[in-house]
């Protein structure tokens, strides 16, 4: 299901899940795929999206409950939780949103496949590429290590209709926002501060003290481009800051 490709690479680009728990859901939504296509084969994303629905479920959660192979309190809480975030995924996407797709140099990592999670390309195809002017934005991170986003995916979606978010740097959204002038909206996540920033990566326990001091410096470089932006949204109180967002976005569209 390309809706389901698509929540995936959402919440791992976007929300920035680890691969563990993009892992999970995808078993999740696999799962209640395999079973609401028991009884109705689903081959739309369209049928896909109006299963999730009181009734439909409730079934699931009384399978998941089902007492020849129970699962317990704590999976089925997991389960509709995963299945709650991809409900609020279909509701935004009334917004015709779709998710841009970055080239990078770097081989594959696990399961990522070419044109889901990036566009994989060797240093020599990404340096042509350069120089025929095919990138909206690029950046050697390392040598021969590039990520960038292609023309070519993008004027694709934009003709068919979507709406296209791009999660960049500060450089490639200045970028973008040049290119594209009025037709596309700049909006930079800001931390509350740089201290609470470090309590929160700090708090993940998931860097090593290096690491987060080196987000932190780009951190504060990057809090220099702010007044570039078209909007700035303070990602003080999450679900505030998603409120603030989307409010903004609607906005944007409806103009």
């Amino acid at each position: 299901m390309d809706i389901i490709d698509s929540y995936l690479t959402y919440v791992r680009v976007v929300r920035r899940y680890s691969d563990r728990t993009v892992s999970i859901y995808e078993g999740v939504l696999s799962d209640y795929l395999a079973f609401v296509s028991r009884q109705t084969e689903i081959s739309s994303d369209e049928q896909f999206a109006q299963t999730f629905n009181v009734s439909e479920l409730r079934s699931y959660v009384a399978h998941m409950l089902d007492d020849k192979n129970p699962k317990s309190a704590r999976t089925v809480n997991l389960h509709l939780s995963a299945l709650s975030g991809f409900c609020r995924y279909l509701m935004q996407q009334g917004l015709g949103l779709a998710f841009s797709i970055s080239a990078t140099s770097r081989p594959p990592r696990g399961t990522e496949r070419h044109g889901v999670e990036y566009f994989f390309l060797s240093p020599e195809e990404f340096r042509e590429r350069i120089a025929a002017g095919e990138f909206l934005e690029y950046e050697e991170v390392y040598p021969d290590r590039f990520y960038g986003t292609l023309k070519a995916p993008i004027e694709k979606q934009l003709e068919e209709g979507f709406n296209v978010v791009f999660d960049v740097d500060v450089v490639g959204g200045c970028n973008i926002k040049k290119y594209y002038g009025d037709r596309a909206l700049s909006v930079f996540i800001q931390p509350p501060s740089i201290e609470e920033l470090r309590k929160r990566l700090i708090g993940r326990a998931t860097d090593t003290p290096e690491v987060i001091e080196s987000r932190i410096a780009k951190a504060e470089f990057e809090l220099g481009f702010a007044e570039k932006f078209d909007v700035v949204v303070i990602n003080d109180d999450l679900e505030k800051a998603q409120a603030d967002a989307l409010e903004t976005i609607q906005k944007f569209l409806n103009t």
